[in-house]
């Protein structure tokens, strides 16, 4: 979940924003560079990572593992199997290196491969005296649970209760039925699964609960936290929750039973899946669905934040609102009998989950960003894995477990890994290509070389791109305007930067490959410059922005307003005399002026305040906005408000009185330049959604 979304919300999150920067001097996220300017590429914030991991970094590109290179091991074909002992000797060491270099408490592994399962084991802990047992201790999986959202709808697809290409208005009750909003298409069935509804997303504050008395029955959650449409339906991916979400209620509403009971009686209980549940453990309601069983309830894992050299015990994230889209728990045991029934093509043991169009459907592209990107298969993520497989599976990530889940079907191999630690991303999205690369991937060569065409058409990619997968409004954009930026360069050997890897061209215009792995990814570009950028997860696109919703502008323009207020307030105890003079007007426009000053410096400190507690990415999620910020962007509106006031008292100003009762003309031009950076700030707060105290 999340997404996106795949590291903890750091200081840099509040350091970044322009109140704080500004009269601080901290900087932005250090965008890391190449040797020269040109080659600039932002690599991800500890902000944006937190972010991306707390709502669903799922999406995430698979980031280097901090291990050691594994020696290359006898290379297979894709009909043999990997020898048990050389799977569990390569595991073991990934795993306990990951683990003591990024600080994971407990992880859970297991591999199946033709039909058995290969390795199963736990490590590490799940609570004070408890070990991890893969067959017994739950980890919450967050949005691993979308597939099994999906084989729900599929099943439902083959009863022929829901088409794929109807509108999914067709299939839901009318209070959550989703208006045009202004747009041509309706949302299909099938812009769920291949997460092309066009929502924007949303999830401070209301994705996940940590109070069991907050937490909503999910048509309730539906109807108030509904998105707005932000472009057409089918258009491109960009992950979304809430559209999830909505597929699960769409399949209880035709079902006629509620969201648990369907995935417990149609796939859980039939695989025999004994210790996995979309059940969580609050107080028993009659508006909610019974909670998790005591005996399960027991087994769930700790999860744990890593801070000042130990690991924190967290409470538990409650996702019962929005369930379909990330409530369950699991275990390794379990998850390896659910990969073996995908692989089986729905069956497993006797039973069968869904029938072989459906199978097929989870291992066909229905739709990517370009061709070539990993894409959506019916709800199934692709991933691009070295030797040219392709498999099917999904991430999964809460505020604290970060898992993954692949399949590949040429190998007939499964991959299931989880941990419970806001650390854990690095192992989970990294551990299933390892495996393949080991067995059967030919050893890698060299990099790929950089491209002498590319460094002289650098300005054709290079620039500032921001992800699509935003809130579009209020103080929810104001922070993803911040932390969704990704710089994008060109190093003078003709290499593209982008995110931690590098890239060449490969294929059509504007398509590249990593130059030391298996990805791919692409560009839209129109009249010879890049618009979109569609990075290799195929989950989110990032649109090219212009000077003025960039970073270094707001930064710049932030750090004038908050020296004039500086400026502003120190002249009011060293004016001689002679500039004391005034005539009542320009008296009431230097009393306006100076309070401005005060209101911006006011939202400094308290933007300063919530930025020092924003480290604990759980009290961001849970308690967004918060008093702090709210108030800040209070005093920010009413400086802005009152700035406007300054413009039209400045003829007034100007014409001022008698020479002998007026202003200078250097103080009125003081008045004038402070004016206008007042108004450039208010209008750049405005443009980004930080004039918005009501929007928390």
């Amino acid at each position: 979940m999340r997404s996106r979304l795949k590291s903890i919300l750091s200081l840099a999150l509040g350091a970044s924003l322009a109140l704080i920067v500004g009269v601080a001097g901290a900087q932005a996220p250090d965008l890391s560079t190449d040797a020269s300017a040109s080659s600039a590429v932002s690599a991800p914030s500890a902000a944006a990572d937190a972010v991306s991991h707390a709502i669903t970094p799922e999406v995430r590109q698979a980031a280097p593992a901090e291990v050691r290179p594994a020696t290359p091991g006898p290379r297979l074909t894709a009909g043999t199997p990997i020898p048990p002992a050389e799977l569990e000797v390569l595991v073991d060491g990934l795993v306990r290196e990951s683990m003591a270099a990024s600080h994971i408490a407990g992880v859970e592994v297991s591999v199946v491969q033709n039909g058995q399962i290969v390795l199963k084991k736990g490590y590490g802990f799940a609570g004070p005296g408890r070990p991890v047992d893969p067959d017994q201790t739950l980890f919450r999986l967050g949005s691993i649970s979308k597939t099994f959202t999906w084989i729900a709808l599929m099943k439902e697809v083959e009863a022929g209760h829901i088409r794929l290409t109807e509108p999914v208005n067709l299939y839901l009750p009318e209070k959550l039925q989703i208006k045009d909003q202004g747009f041509k298409r309706p949302i299909l069935v099938r812009d769920l699964p291949t997460h092309t509804p066009g929502f924007e997303d949303r999830a401070l504050g209301q994705l996940f609960e940590q109070n069991p008395r907050r937490i909503r029955p999910l048509a309730d959650y539906l109807r108030e936290e509904r998105p707005r449409r932000v472009r057409e339906a089918g258009a491109f991916p960009t992950y979304s929750n809430y559209g999830a979400a909505l597929a699960g209620e769409a399949v209880a509403w035709v079902n006629g039973h509620p969201y648990q009971d369907i995935v417990e009686s149609e796939i859980i209980r039939p695989l025999r899946m004994n210790h996995t549940t979309f059940r969580e453990p609050y107080p028993a309601r009659a508006d909610l669905p019974p909670p998790m069983p005591a005996a399960l309830a027991g087994d769930v894992s700790t999860g744990y934040r890593w801070a000042g050299g130990g690991f924190v015990p967290q409470t538990f994230e409650y996702i019962t609102q929005v369930a379909p889209a990330g409530a369950v728990s699991s275990t390794a045991g379990d998850m390896a009998r659910y990969m073996l029934m995908i692989l089986g093509g729905g069956q497993l043991d006797g039973a069968t989950i869904y029938n072989a169009a459906t199978a097929t459907g989870f291992r066909t592209t229905l739709q990517a960003s370009a061709p070539g990107i990993d894409g959506w298969d019916d709800g199934f993520m692709e991933f691009a894995l070295p030797g040219g497989f392709r498999g099917q599976g999904h991430g999964g990530d809460t505020l604290w477990f970060h898992s993954m889940l692949v399949t590949v079907p040429e190998l007939n191999l499964g991959v299931f890994v989880t941990t419970n630690t806001d650390t854990g991303p690095r192992l989970t999205g990294h551990l299933a290509q390892r495996i393949v690369a080991q067995f059967y991937a030919l050893p890698q060569d060299l990099p790929l070389p950089g491209s002498p065409a590319l460094a002289a058409d650098r300005s054709v990619y290079a620039g500032t791109y921001l992800t699509t997968r935003r809130p579009y409004g209020g103080l929810e954009k104001f922070a993803f305007l911040i932390i969704g930026q990704t710089k994008i360069g060109v190093t003078d050997d003709g290499r593209l930067l982008a995110g931690e890897h590098s890239w060449v061209p490969e294929g059509p215009a504007g398509h590249f490959r990593q130059i030391d792995g298996p990805q791919a990814m692409a560009f839209d570009v129109q009249d010879g410059r890049a618009e979109r950028w569609f990075p290799a997860s195929g989950a989110v696109a990032f649109d090219r922005i212009g000077p003025l919703y960039q970073l270094p502008t707001l930064i710049f323009v932030a750090a004038l307003a908050l020296l004039a207020s500086i400026a502003t307030l120190v002249g009011i105890f060293t004016r001689d005399r002679r500039e004391s003079r005034q005539t009542p007007m320009q008296n009431r426009a230097g009393l306006v002026q100076s309070t401005i000053a005060v209101l911006w410096l006011i939202a400094v400190v308290l933007a300063g305040a919530w930025a020092m507690g924003a480290a604990d990415v759980g009290r961001v999620m849970y308690h967004w906005p918060g008093p702090a910020l709210i108030i800040a962007s209070a005093c920010a509106l009413t400086a802005a408000l009152l700035t406007l006031l300054t413009i039209l008292m400045a003829p007034s100003v100007w014409r001022g009185g008698r020479r002998v009762d007026s202003w200078t003309a250097w103080r009125k031009l003081r008045f004038t330049i402070t004016t206008i950076i007042f108004t450039a700030f208010s209008v750049m707060l405005g443009l980004w959604g930080a004039l918005a105290p009501w929007s928390g």
